[in-house]
């Protein structure tokens, strides 16, 4: 088994980190295919300028595996949410397809509370949908609860729904391996 190194990405794994998430989501085209358009979109756009999030790579052999952003407080989704942001804000959690059940994902998650923790955040949030189902078993199994004020709807049929893990006096999140 070959060691995975994360760390924060740098402008050279642009293009990589682009192909890892599209490949990643493109699962969803057929699950959301009235959305998948305008979330691809929303992708591309987001990665172009992932600024000010923390943007983290896990890297295997000198290739990028995942990918991950962690946004500062005020900066994230949760803003279209009707409740004010509070907390940092992971998204676009991509894990390459021949990588999944590695606990790469999981590592990803645990680098993002370690940080979230040391910038002395109390909770940190998600959003997800229910066609993301192995990425809502890693949240709930890393001690994420349903935030039901983080709720917000992305036109008629599609429910963003909220996810928040307290970040004070537990040592919620530390999962090893994803399952």
């Amino acid at each position: 088994m070959h060691t995975i190194q994360i760390r924060d990405a740098r402008p050279s794994d642009r293009e990589a980190i682009e192909a890892v998430t599209l490949l990643a989501y493109q699962e969803y085209s057929l699950l959301m295919p009235n959305h998948w358009d305008a979330y691809r979109e929303s992708i591309v756009a987001t990665l172009a300028d992932v600024r000010p999030a923390q943007q983290i790579v896990a890297e295997q052999q000198d290739r990028i595996i995942a990918t991950v952003l962690l946004y500062p407080v005020g900066l994230g989704v949760t803003a279209a949410a009707e409740t004010p942001d509070t907390a940092p804000e992971v998204r676009l959690l991509a894990v390459h397809p021949e990588a999944r059940g590695s606990g790469v994902g999981a590592a990803l998650m645990n680098e993002c509370i370690r940080r979230a923790r040391q910038s002395g955040a109390t909770a940190l949030h998600l959003h997800t949908s229910d066609v993301m189902r192995a990425g809502i078993r890693l949240y709930e199994r890393m001690g994420f609860h349903r935030a039901a004020d983080l709720d917000f709807q992305l036109g008629p049929e599609l429910r963003i729904k909220g996810y928040r893990l307290g970040l004070v006096g537990t040592s919620a999140g530390q999962v090893t391996k994803e399952g």
